[in-house]
């Protein structure tokens, strides 16, 4: 199954409240799930937020709108997606989408769902080698690749940047990476 993971918070430095500011008359976390939604390769859409206070809204007011919340640490994002991830059974690969992309394109999702399977590459996006406008970056992980990491990283960036031990690491983890046509 693929899984796809919004991470979102309020608690931004540089926008706070981002994911509940209006976007469209709606809130921009529900812009960004309905434009995920749309993306037919990815099985399940779960939103993952931390277990902080100030979290509790957004948490709230996405699950009153059907949708899944998965809390985990604040200050930890690699764990909190892995676990989350650990949650749905049978989880292969994972399609992370930060919460400051309100228009993330779901055809590049499909598109690269479809590399990341085709190729069997541990990490697959259009992030390392830029060929999208900023903003519409996708990454795919699979779940294997995520569960070692977060076992086995220990540089406090790789913990707060979910994908950067894998990414940076292509000796270790195979990767494959979407360009624009």
């Amino acid at each position: 199954m693929i899984l796809t993971v919004l991470q979102a918070r309020m608690g931004s430095r540089r926008l706070p409240g981002k994911a509940m500011a209006t976007l469209q008359g709606e809130p921009m976390i529900i812009r960004q799930l309905e434009r995920l939604r749309s993306a037919r390769c990815p099985s399940k859409i779960i939103v993952a937020t931390s277990t902080d206070a100030s979290d509790d809204a957004l948490a709230g007011f996405v699950v009153s709108r059907g949708y899944t919340v998965y809390r985990g640490a604040g200050s930890d994002i690699l764990d909190r997606i892995a676990r989350c991830a650990e949650t749905i059974s049978s989880v292969s690969h994972v399609v992370r989408i930060k919460g400051d992309a309100p228009f993330v394109d779901p055809g590049i999702v499909d598109e690269a769902v479809r590399l990341a399977l085709a190729s069997g590459a541990d990490y697959t996006s259009n992030h390392v080698q830029r060929t999208y406008p900023a903003g519409l970056e996708v990454e795919v992980v699979t779940a294997n690749a995520l569960r070692v990491s977060a076992a086995q990283a220990r540089d406090p960036m790789a913990r707060v940047s979910p994908t950067a031990a894998i990414r940076n690491d292509p000796a270790r983890f195979s990767q494959a990476h979407l360009k624009a046509r």
